[in-house]
């Protein structure tokens, strides 16, 4: 059996990003990847829309909640193989150290709750879902384990760059 890798996504709130991050990858990845979210300063809970648009494509829902950074820097926490942040609040501040020293990368994606009115925000969550989900179908096929770690933060970092295709009209 390959090796189960473990993935971490920050965000500020944890209650949108982080948290779609999250369940994609435990869906896409399967056993090759156990995913987790967190935020610095999380909301407390997940934004009901995350779990509405996840739910509407049967992403899954179990264990979703909106946690601390906290969790995850406690001894015996879970020793993490890649964290991700995915918003650029929590890619500015200042990080844990992580023990086992994860590849770690910036994953800009856009953020819903900033979007205004409620039809802005559902196509900024709409944006937001696809630009994952697409990155996290390229890091769920990557080979890691016939990669050496130049290759893997090379790869980590152009996945970082890769848009969906535009929607068609």
């Amino acid at each position: 059996m390959d090796r189960c890798y473990n993935v971490l996504f920050l965000c500020n709130g944890n209650s949108a990003r982080s948290i779609m991050a999250e369940s994609l990858l435990n869906h896409w990845g399967k056993d090759r990847f156990q995913a987790y979210s967190a935020g610095s300063q999380p909301k407390g809970e997940v934004h009901p829309l995350t779990l509405e648009l996840l739910g509407e494509m049967d992403f899954p829902l179990e264990g979703l909640r909106s946690k601390s950074l906290d969790e995850f820097t406690q001894a015996g926490a879970p020793e993490m193989d890649f964290v991700f942040t995915v918003c650029d609040q929590a890619r500015d501040e200042t990080c844990a150290v992580w023990p086992g020293h994860p590849l770690t990368a910036h994953w800009d994606v856009p953020d819903p709750l900033a979007a205004g009115s409620e039809d802005a925000v559902r196509a900024v969550y709409d944006e937001a879902l696809r630009i994952l989900d697409n990155r996290i179908r390229l890091l769920a096929s990557l080979p890691i384990e016939q990669l050496d770690q130049l290759k893997i933060e090379q790869e980590i970092e152009r996945i970082a760059q890769a848009m969906p295709a535009p929607m068609p009209a």
